[in-house]
């Protein structure tokens, strides 16, 4: 995961763990900053429970050990890792402007082949606009694609827009590896980092979260919010000059 290699080489990872959460649907972990990930489904690879047991236990980890669960192939760690790079990062908020993904993508993709890799709420909206809309998901719904057709569409696609959770589950080089040169790539979700280091990768916009009121986000991610249902963040993309 060479992509992980070069994002983690930036980090400062000095400092203590304040807080590590991991709810239904978010995974947070607090050193300077507060982080988020996704956290995986109930059945998704890479098993149910931590190796650890306890995610108490994690709080008495160095930033360093959680970085170093990025590469686990238990996703639950795995996403612990990523919530703590997020953590970590120092965003370079000049470099960004806030608005909605889905808006974006929605203008972006018009009348164009979109690829979306994961079921985002706001799928079904795109296909309206969009010419040949393909879904990737791991868990297909009703008119998704399995993850395998990625080889098939992703080259097709003019516009791709790729969830951040593939981080967590390690397939983010691989899908992108699979864009053409001329598509325009977008990565989102509050799973994504904020780092430049994403443009190295074919990567043209990059669309994540802050957490600014890190006690309500820490407070929302274990009452099992959905992230359309929380507060104390920001909506920040970053795009390739």
């Amino acid at each position: 995961m060479r992509i992980l290699d070069d994002l983690i080489s930036t980090l400062d990872s000095d400092g203590t763990v304040g807080d590590v959460r991991q709810g239904p649907f978010w995974t947070a972990v607090v050193t300077r900053n507060c982080g988020l990930a996704s956290t995986p489904h109930h059945g998704e690879q890479g098993g149910t429970v931590l190796s650890d047991a306890d995610v108490t236990k994690m709080i008495d980890k160095t930033p360093s050990e959680l970085i170093g669960l990025t590469y686990s192939d238990n996703t639950l760690e795995s996403a612990i890792g990523m919530a703590t790079i997020n953590s970590l990062l120092e965003v370079d908020e000049g470099s960004c402007v806030e608005l909605n993904a889905a808006d974006f993508i929605e203008e972006a993709g018009r009348g164009k082949n979109l690829a979306i890799v994961g079921h985002f709420p706001f799928v079904n909206r795109l296909r309206e606009s969009s010419g040949e809309t393909w879904v990737i998901e791991k868990a297909p719904r009703e008119g998704d694609l399995a993850e395998e057709e990625a080889q098939r569409v992703l080259p097709e696609a003019d516009v791709i827009a790729i969830t951040g959770s593939a981080f967590v589950n390690h397939s983010i080089e691989g899908l992108l590896s699979l864009c053409r040169q001329d598509s325009l790539v977008i990565v989102l979700g509050p799973t994504t980092p904020l780092s430049p280091v994403l443009f190295d990768y074919g990567v043209d916009v990059i669309s994540g979260t802050k957490v600014v009121d890190p006690d309500t986000v820490l407070r929302q991610v274990s009452e099992g919010l959905t992230f359309r249902q929380m507060s104390g963040v920001r909506l920040l993309t970053m795009r390739k000059q």
